[in-house]
């Protein structure tokens, strides 16, 4: 990964273009990325990341994309999510049943923040995971 002098890393991406969520080829792609993150915060980040990209698929529209952000010393580890749908993540409730409705709930419990980024052609999830180095 590229550390630029403020210690900002330039993000990288994943194209997620799939009609189902590729979420074995997610974790393998995430865990090269945040390769150093001790076991603790790579499982936490992992089952962020894991929350958004299954979001994206279950909730929102083609197309999609994963972006990874890892930052300076502690690390501040930021997860983007694309899709092209303007419906908002809601904590606790899901149209998909009962049992489903709490990965925002998970994601919120994990991290130092999370939003919505409103942008021409649909939203951007992001959430921001803080790692002592």
């Amino acid at each position: 990964m590229d550390i630029g002098s403020e210690g900002a890393a330039r993000p990288l991406s994943l194209d997620l273009s799939q009609r189902t969520p590729p979420l074995a080829r997610v974790r393998r792609w995430a865990g090269e990325v945040l390769a150093g993150l001790n076991d603790e915060q790579l499982g936490d980040t992992m089952l962020v990341v894991t929350e958004l990209v299954s979001n994206a698929f279950d909730h929102g529209r083609a197309p999609r994309a994963l972006r990874l952000h890892r930052q300076g010393a502690p690390w501040l580890v930021r997860v983007e999510v694309d899709d092209a749908s303007p419906s908002l993540p809601v904590i606790g409730r899901s149209r998909l049943g009962g049992y489903r409705g709490r990965g925002m709930l998970i994601v919120s419990n994990l991290c130092r923040g999370w939003g919505v980024t409103h942008r021409s052609g649909g939203k951007t999830v992001w959430a921001e995971i803080a790692c002592a180095s």
